[in-house]
């Protein structure tokens, strides 16, 4: 008997099929990889496909899968989920911990890919009333650099033919589980890593006059980077130029010859951030210059700007509201961090949200890439029934 599909029926669906949907973020959490080295997720992930007779491609852009399910050469929409966990040890006590020591799905990437795998049962269940097909897109290695997004557009992801629009979603511990957040527009930062190297002579510490100190041109050259926020930046332009790692292996009377710096720069502009990457050689050529050491630094360019297409987003929050109840859909504020789905948002129109994870009580709601993070995973059903609503009411519109 055909199934005519609707909101209820999506409901229902997602209830249904939420404890396979456990069972599987149960098993990837508890066998977490690092970016790019997915293997045993990605045949995982595979095996669960066959077994429901959804159509798939593995080895896309690396450990990459391309799934498809309903009506290919009419409308086509695309569905989002990263696979890849941290190098984080893991200290949540929860029963399905790590077994891999090291590795941990501290940013709910098992979560992610749980919910994409929850929203292919459900479409495959109701796949005679898609008015078109949905590409499901299982994306490895969003972690490092250069972005699996990166590799999988590449590997033509997003032709043949190019979908009409892409969703992904983010767990979030800021909101409650059953919820979730949008904002249009830029959404998320860009975000390049910074290595700079600072060369001198070392020598003894009693005997500075006859040494080239890289220390002390270090510690001149982050505060003089500062400008580029604080002087050369456009108020209006969010940017940020932060350091987190200053390797000057010394000792208390030894100065050594070289430092070793590591940074990000960030910012929702994408001229701004190629001129101010002109800016980070400039002072580091003058600081050089003025200390008479050695600056040579390397700009890795990294992923651009999410930008949250903003018709699509104001869609995504109605039919999200329509769903979840207007009281569960929240306006967010543009954010610093950085996310490689950004590569698909400037190719097709796209929007990314962010999924409620903390518990009522206020438990699991450590942030992402804390040893302790976790989730409610009473946000699986959500997370599968938004995505799966959301397949559905693109295609019939």
């Amino acid at each position: 008997m055909k199934i005519m599909a609707d909101k209820s029926i999506i409901q229902h669906l997602s209830r249904e099929v939420f404890e396979k949907v456990l069972k599987v973020r149960h098993h990837i959490h508890q066998y977490p990889e690092l970016s790019f080295e997915e293997k045993a997720t990605a045949t995982f992930i595979c095996e669960i496909l066959s077994e429901e007779g959804i159509e798939f491609q593995a080895g896309v852009g690396g450990e990459g899968i391309v799934a498809r399910i309903g009506k290919v050469g009419s409308k086509t929409i695309a569905l989002r989920a990263d696979m890849d966990a941290l190098p984080i040890r893991e200290a949540t006590g929860a029963p399905y911990s790590s077994l891999n020591e090291g590795v941990m799905h501290a940013c709910g990437h098992d979560a992610h890919t749980a919910c994409l795998i929850g929203a292919a049962l459900v479409l495959n269940r109701i796949r005679e009333e898609l008015d078109g097909e949905v590409r499901l897109i299982f994306q490895p290695g969003e972690e490092l650099l250069p972005g699996g997004a990166s590799k999988m557009i590449a590997a033509g992801v997003l032709e043949r033919p190019v979908p009409e629009s892409i969703f992904g979603q983010h767990v979030h511990p800021e909101l409650p589980v059953g919820s979730m957040g949008y904002c249009a527009g830029a959404f998320m930062a860009s975000s390049d890593e910074l290595y700079i190297r600072v060369e001198g002579r070392g020598g003894h510490a009693a005997m500075p006059h006859r040494l080239k100190d890289p220390v002390l041109a270090a510690s001149a050259l982050i505060l003089a980077l500062q400008q580029v926020v604080s002087r050369k930046t456009n108020p209006l332009i969010p940017s940020v130029l932060s350091f987190g790692r200053f390797m000057a292996e010394g000792a208390t009377n030894v100065i050594p010859s070289k430092v070793d710096l590591a940074g990000t720069f960030r910012t929702f502009d994408e001229a701004w951030r190629n001129a101010a990457h002109a800016e980070i050689e400039k002072i580091c050529r003058y600081t050089g210059e003025t200390y008479s050491v050695s600056i040579v630094p390397e700009i890795r360019k990294g992923y651009p700007v999410l930008n949250n297409h903003g018709d699509l987003t104001k869609w995504v929050k109605e039919k999200a509201e329509d769903l979840l109840g207007k009281e569960k859909v929240v306006k967010l504020e543009p954010r610093m961090t950085a996310e490689d789905f950004a590569y698909y948002s400037h190719v097709v129109p796209a929007s990314f949200w962010r999924l409620g994870t903390a518990s009522i009580d206020g438990r699991n709601s450590y942030p992402v890439h804390h040893p302790q993070f976790n989730i409610d995973e009473g946000a699986l059903e959500t997370g599968t029934a938004l995505m799966s609503w959301l397949a559905l009411s693109r295609l019939k519109e």
